[in-house]
């Protein structure tokens, strides 16, 4: 007969973490939330580590180079979407590569002919405020001029007045040749109090910008993620199909770590493109797998060769997987029963190899509960999706701004090389849901709160890293009847809108 587990399938929900002593040094500020991303030897340091427990997942509503830059100057790192052209995702590696070297290609750009209405349209749409106006519109076209929003006042010009009316005309404008350092270019920023230089090589043509804001970048963001050519960390998503063309164009282009995207990872497709990569490339080349939800997956993925393991089957908030198939377990039985097996591993070989919470999480205090249960960094998709950064729309429906959100296992991104079990092309059915999330502004502000709230618990469980938070903290399972007490109960609530009188 079936085996069955002896718990049910629990969730992050269930459980409430358990207070321990605090001393007086045990403060938010002294908080380290560094963490492996892959994995090591004992004794060794990890060849990557993250700053940040948090990772964007590898979805088209998600994670594009622009994400990439917002996370990894907070300390995390993006996992660009795969279900892309291989050349599009390489492109999306190398600008993300390419931005913290300070030469910034241009990614809003019109032609003179365009109008006012296009710079709003194309503001609104990449939130910058520097663009581009070359012959074609294209990154690379022969500059002709360049608008900032010092240029124009749409209170007080026509919506299609021409681009080439209002614009900084080249002939006005102080740029830098093609070949300046970096240092040079900054020391021109600064002499003239501009706020972007752009690059121009001999034939006129754009290059690159130069801004003013990445000087202080650093200072601005202290945990940002940087390679050893000061350049910024970018993972990229691949799939068991067509391995063998993408994952030397992403290595190629700059990529520091890779994962297999699947829904499930316990299976041979796994296996043959962790061993591919491993004869292609040995160690240097980082590759994570899975989904897998319990002991015998995580083994599976371990013994052949992958650098973290990915956990979780049907607990995103997108995901159908398991009202579809029946398949996937709750999130924290799941990283528990992993959690439980990487030790094992590590004892038998020495070898700690990182997992990584994918989906299941709700509230800001379900991260602190997954860490604690293990995991060592969190995948999220609809956390994520919200914020400016993320590439989908921003609408208005019913007065309240939204950004559109979806799964990769929907008919929308068709992305069935995911769902792959080695048959034919094609998604036969979805597996997840198209849908809107809560508009929430900039990354940086939610991001900056949601570990604000896991330093603050961690000091409350007496723990001033995430390691010691795995091994220390104590975690309590919670009744349906003190998850209710654990809110705002028997009380009438006011209305936010409405104070005293």
């Amino acid at each position: 007969m079936a085996y069955y587990f002896d718990e049910p399938s629990r969730t992050f929900n269930e459980y409430l973490l358990v207070p321990g002593y605090s001393s007086k040094d045990c403060i938010p500020d002294e908080v380290n939330m560094s963490t492996p991303l892959v994995k090591h030897r004992r004794g060794k340091k990890p060849p990557i580590r993250i700053n940040i427990p948090m990772v964007s997942a590898i979805m088209q509503a998600v994670s594009d180079d622009r994400m990439a830059i917002a996370l990894a100057k907070e300390g995390g790192i993006s996992f660009i979407f795969a279900s892309q052209s291989v050349e599009d995702q390489a492109a999306m590696i190398r600008r993300v590569k390419d931005h913290k070297a300070g030469f910034v290609k241009s990614d809003s750009n019109v032609r003179p002919d365009q109008t006012l209405s296009d710079i709003i349209t194309l503001k609104e749409k990449m939130g910058h405020s520097t663009v581009a106006v070359t012959e074609d519109g294209t990154p690379e076209g022969r500059i002709v001029g360049i608008v900032t929003s010092r240029d124009y006042r749409p209170s007080r010009m026509a919506p299609d007045m021409r681009v080439s009316e209002f614009m900084t005309p080249l002939a006005d404008l102080v740029y830098g040749e093609d070949g300046i350092s970096l240092s040079a270019a900054n020391d021109i920023l600064w002499e003239r109090k501009l706020n972007a230089l752009p690059i121009i090589d001999k034939q006129g043509r754009l290059t690159h910008f130069v801004f003013r804001k990445d000087y202080d970048s650093h200072k601005e963001n202290p945990f940002e993620l940087l390679d050893r050519q000061k350049r910024y960390l970018v993972g990229a998503g691949v799939n068991t199909r067509d391995y063998r063309e993408r994952v030397p164009a992403l290595v190629g282009a700059g990529a520091d770590v890779l994962c297999i995207d699947s829904s499930e990872g316990f299976t041979e497709w796994q296996k043959d493109a962790l061993s591919w990569v491993r004869a292609e490339y040995g160690d240097k080349v980082k590759i994570g797998a899975g989904n897998v939800v319990d002991r015998d997956g995580f083994l599976f993925l371990a013994e052949a060769g992958a650098d973290f393991v990915k956990v979780g089957i049907g607990g995103g908030s997108i995901c159908i997987t398991r009202e579809q198939k029946g398949i996937g377990r709750g999130q924290a039985s799941a990283v528990r029963d992993v959690a439980l097996a990487r030790r094992e591993y590590y004892e038998k070989t020495g070898e700690y190899v990182p997992i990584c919470s994918d989906g299941g999480i709700v509230y800001d205090y379900h991260m602190t509960v997954a860490l604690a249960m293990g995991a060592d960094f969190l995948m999220l998709g609809r956390y994520f999706a919200r914020f400016d950064e993320s590439p989908t729309a921003r609408l208005n429906i019913g007065g309240n701004y939204v950004k559109e959100y979806w799964g990769e296992g929907s008919n929308r991104a068709r992305n069935w090389q995911r769902y792959d079990m080695g048959g034919e092309a094609g998604l036969s059915f979805e597996e997840g849901v198209d849908s809107y999330v809560p508009y929430a502004g900039p990354l940086k502000d939610s991001v900056a709160q949601s570990l604000g709230k896991i330093r603050s618990t961690m000091c409350s469980c007496g723990v001033t890293n995430i390691r010691d938070l795995q091994e220390k903290t104590k975690l309590t399972l919670v009744s349906s009847t003190s998850i209710v007490e654990g809110g705002a109960h028997d009380v009438i609530l006011k209305d936010p809108g409405q104070g005293p009188r």
